[in-house]
C-alpha cells in the first residue's frame, strides 16, 4: 500500500506522520518527525524523529485513526517524569 501522510499539532509542535501499511509487504511503519519547530524534541524522541515498526493491522485494530493513535502515544509518554522535567527546564531561561 502507498504511504499516507498526516499532520498533527501537539502542544504547539507541528508533527508530520507518514504511515506505510505493509511496508516491504511484511510490517507496518510510522515515520514521525517534528517539522515546526524543526527537529523539536518529543516525548517519544529527543531528536524530533522516530521510525517505528508495528505488527500489521495494529493501527486498524485500534480504530484506524493514525493521528489519534500517535497523539495518544505522545500524551502517554508526556506523563513521564523525564518529559515533564524537560518541559519545565525549557520554560526557564538560563542566566549563563
Amino acid at each position: 500500500m502507498e504511504p499516507q501522510t498526516f499532520r498533527l499539532l501537539w502542544q504547539g509542535i507541528e508533527i508530520e506522520i507518514v504511515y506505510t501499511p505493509r511496508r516491504w509487504s511484511v510490517i507496518d511503519h510510522l515515520n514521525i518527525r517534528s517539522v515546526r519547530p524543526d527537529r523539536a524534541p518529543l516525548p517519544i524522541t529527543s531528536t524530533g524523529y522516530k521510525s517505528h515498526f508495528m505488527q500489521p493491522g495494529t493501527i486498524d485494530a485500534h480504530g484506524g485513526d493514525v493521528v489519534a493513535q500517535v497523539r495518544a502515544w505522545l500524551d502517554e509518554e508526556a506523563a513521564a517524569p523525564e518529559w515533564r522535567e524537560y518541559v519545565e527546564a525549557s520554560r526557564q531561561t538560563s542566566l549563563f
